[in-house]
């Protein structure tokens, strides 16, 4: 048992960002190994795990309990011996915000160190309004989001924002994306950070996304995975040797034609050009898109063959698409997720399976699962907020190098 989750908790080193961090790097290795076993581990294991030498561990440990973050749970019998005394993360130590802009609604999360969701909000994402007021309502909510939950606003890290493409991560700005005219080049990293108060990142919403599969999500076992975001928009994210791969604009995941027919204004124009859909479906903003899809998809459950078809087709493009990525990543799992996913899932989940397990590059070698999202549709403000924990709290190579 313990070789298992030695090998396990080796695997959790991630990359970082400028966010203050906790503690130096051995440090933020335990408190990982210590985080991915929900059981708990012991001082022992801890040692066996990360390859520190039991002084090191137990100073560390001691710092974690002082500091509330881990705390004891109880005995673990080995046999012989004096049992010893299992460590669990202390979830309500510490907790992230989330924020998930999104063209037809924005999601706000509070989480607590295990990737627990214990408050969330939503509202539809304003037409018409000039980005200054929309980013004072951001704010506001976000504000309101901590007051509601009863938390300590000292025990917050930070505030993680998911936004569509395309962005500028270091900047923080997003960068005229699709469905939010007026746009242009929006410093929102900076504006959320100065107005809530909160340290702030941002990252793209397929980006965020694989983040939280990665840190409680489906994916939490597998180091090459990539997840297939369908949303207002759709895209992937891609997580590689256990590092989400972001590009070098920071704009990883787009899919190209894939992405243009994927979205849900085109499938919904498509369905009204096929006579599935009336004129009256005629989607106006993305609100009216996601409605008109809905009513879509309720008449093919019901056997509408015209509506069938459209999502079908659907389905078999975005199949070809994931099916591709996951030969060319030799990924071995692919999750689906985002808004609109459990709206087709029923659907398109037992269609695009086979696709996978019956491609020649990926059936000799290995099998790749395909699931969908454990986290729901509001995988992209959890990954948001996910970002906040992991890069405040997870080992990060770069903390190693000199100046």
């Amino acid at each position: 048992m313990t070789t298992k989750r030695a090998s396990a908790t080796k695997t959790s080193i991630r990359r970082g960002t400028n966010l203050p961090r906790m503690g130096d790097f051995n440090e933020s290795v335990v408190l990982d190994a210590i985080r991915r076993h929900k059981a708990g581990l012991s001082r022992v294991e801890l040692a066996e795990a990360t390859g520190l030498s039991a002084q090191t561990v137990s100073n560390i440990t001691r710092r974690l309990l002082d500091q509330g973050v881990a705390r004891e749970s109880g005995k673990q019998s080995t046999g012989s011996g004096k049992p010893r005394t299992l460590l669990q993360v202390t979830p309500g130590a510490r907790y992230a915000i989330g924020v998930h802009l999104d063209p037809a609604v924005i999601t706000y999360v509070l989480l607590d160190l295990l990737g627990t969701v214990v408050a969330r909000r939503s509202e539809p994402t304003p037409r018409g309004v000039h980005t200054e007021a929309l980013l004072a309502g951001m704010a506001a909510s976000v504000g309101a989001l901590v007051e509601d939950s009863g938390v300590d606003q000292e025990r917050v890290l930070g505030l993680g924002i998911a936004a569509p493409g395309p962005v500028d991560p270091v900047a923080g700005l997003v960068i005229d994306p699709p469905e939010l005219p007026g746009w242009g080049s929006v410093p929102l990293r900076e504006r959320l950070e100065a107005d809530t108060g909160f340290p702030a990142l941002l990252d793209k919403d397929v980006v965020a996304a694989a983040v939280a599969e990665r840190w409680s999500g489906a994916a939490t076992d597998s180091r090459n995975f990539l997840f297939f975001y369908l949303g207002t928009g759709s895209g992937m994210g891609l997580v590689v040797d256990d590092t989400v791969l972001r590009g070098s604009s920071g704009n990883v995941g787009e899919v190209g034609g894939l992405g243009a027919a994927c979205s849900s204004r085109a499938l919904v124009e498509e369905a009204i050009e096929l006579g599935a859909l009336g004129h009256e479906f005629t989607p106006t903003d993305p609100q009216d898109a996601q409605r008109s899809l809905e009513h879509l998809a309720r008449i093919a459950a019901k056997g509408e063959p015209r509506a069938a078809g459209i999502i079908d087709r659907w389905g078999v493009r975005i199949g070809r698409g994931v099916t591709a990525a996951a030969t060319l990543l030799d990924s071995d799992t692919i999750v689906f997720g985002g808004p609109l996913w459990p709206l087709l899932a029923p659907r398109l989940l037992p269609l695009i399976e086979p696709m996978v397990a019956e491609s020649p590059f990926v059936k000799p070698v290995h099998a790749t699962t395909v699931t969908t999202t454990a986290i729901g549709e509001d995988v992209a403000a959890v990954g948001a907020a996910c970002l906040v924990l992991d890069r405040t709290l997870s080992a990060q190579p770069r903390s190693l190098l000199l100046a």
